[in-house]
């Protein structure tokens, strides 16, 4: 089945559609291949839903992480509010799929975007930091013949950082704008506070809650304003994977559920890695290192065939940056399958040093028992750009298992 590089070459489509019932050995299927751990999947997604619960906030996961309908799908039923996208052609795609409610953290300001989706704007809310954008959706819409106001959230961003405004006061205007158009409806407040950090220092902690301080002192001034539309709710939207605990710290006292302040105010989190998780970026700076528990678990790994020891102390493996993620941390090698074995063994002492299109150099310790033919396993570093790189993942049941097995594949849409 030519079309899925994950899939062994003899299969055809039915041997695809019979994975959930055959579950054939990991073992037998070509390298290199990325895998998906049903197991922490499934332990990532009631993990999250959990602490929002607890928190008294909304979620609505960073799409674009997996463009995947089958997780997206699995996020809404755990008790996602929506689903966030990038681009309008993701948007497309989330509306074509029939999310409820699509987020598009950006600037739409493509006036052919606009028309497109001048039919569906009740399922849709964007971003805007300057009032140019604000005009050009204004005469876009009017021209389309909007059937409902889409709604608009004011980005306020940081000096050096993003899109955004850069000070209250530039933002505030932009909400004036908003709220006069005759086709916008003013929604609330939004922004991203991963952008200014990349590591849980005390002072980034501090300049990420001075930060969203920052977006509670725009929505206040737009309420204070009389800006926001009477009978509409609003929305204060932060929250990558990095920082979420800090953003329901600072923002969620401003949740007005039962509307006591006379609107409605919802905290929305746009967390989006968080159902694969890494071995990485993300496990370095998940908030459950400062919250304490067991956190979420690591569902994506790459596994690689040695097809060369050419030096003492070098292995070169059949992946490389078409198939495994490097732009935030390069992958590690964590076990070695032997040639005609089920089982991985730890592999300790093993680096990463470079990587080409389509081989990956590893470091090998002096006492490493690793031969032309192993599958070495490697944790990943940085979910969204693992999967962009694969039109399906094999699903597993457990990658960590002593002998994992295969049980369907998951489609990816990247245009």
């Amino acid at each position: 089945m030519e079309e899925f590089k994950a899939v062994p070459l003899s299969y055809a489509a039915a041997d695809v559609a019979a994975l959930p019932e055959t579950r054939p050995a990991l073992h037998t299927f070509p390298t290199p291949v990325v895998t998906l751990s049903e197991d922490a999947v499934r332990h990532n997604l009631d993990t999250m839903a959990a602490w929002c619960r607890a928190a008294g906030v909304a979620l609505a996961p960073h799409g674009k992480t997996t463009m995947s309908r089958a997780l997206w799908e699995r996020q809404l039923a755990a008790g996602a509010w929506g689903i966030t996208v990038a681009t309008p052609w993701q948007a497309s795609v989330a509306l074509d799929w029939g999310v409820p409610r699509v987020l598009l953290a950006n600037e739409l300001v493509q006036p052919a975007a606009l028309r497109a989706f001048s039919d569906r704007t009740e399922r849709l809310t964007v971003w805007a930091d300057s009032e140019r954008a604000v005009q050009i959706m204004t005469d876009a819409l009017a021209a389309a013949g909007a059937t409902a106001p889409l709604g608009v959230l004011v980005e306020l961003g940081a000096p050096g950082a993003r899109t955004g405004a850069r000070d209250v006061e530039t933002a505030l205007a932009v909400a004036r704008a908003v709220a006069a158009s005759p086709v916008l409806r003013l929604a609330g407040v939004a922004g991203y506070e991963g952008a200014l950090a990349h590591d849980e220092s005390a002072e980034t902690l501090a300049r990420v809650r001075r930060y969203l301080e920052g977006m509670l002192t725009l929505h206040d001034a737009v309420a204070d304003a009389s800006l926001y539309p009477e009978g509409q709710p609003v929305l204060l939207s932060a929250g990558g994977s990095a920082f979420f605990d800090e953003v329901v710290e600072v923002l969620a006292p401003r949740r007005d559920p039962e509307a006591r302040s006379g609107r409605v105010v919802e905290v929305v989190l746009r967390s989006g890695a968080y159902i694969t998780h890494d071995d990485g970026y993300y496990s370095r700076i998940t908030p459950f290192s400062r919250l304490g528990g067991e956190g979420f678990r690591a569902a994506i790994h790459g596994w690689a065939t040695v097809v060369s020891r050419p030096e003492p102390g070098l292995a070169l493996v059949d992946a490389g940056k078409r198939d495994l993620p490097y732009d935030d941390g390069l992958p590690v090698p964590q076990a070695v399958r032997p040639l005609g074995a089920s089982a991985a063994e730890p592999l300790t002492g093993a680096v990463v040093t470079a990587m080409n299109d389509q081989h990956t150099f590893v470091s090998l310790p002096d006492d490493a028992e690793v031969r032309v033919g192993d599958v070495i396993r490697f944790g990943l570093s940085h979910p969204c750009t693992t999967y962009d790189k694969w039109r399906a993942l094999a699903v597993v049941d457990d990658a960590l298992a002593d002998d994992p097995r295969v049980i369907g594949l998951l489609e990816t849409a990247f245009g």
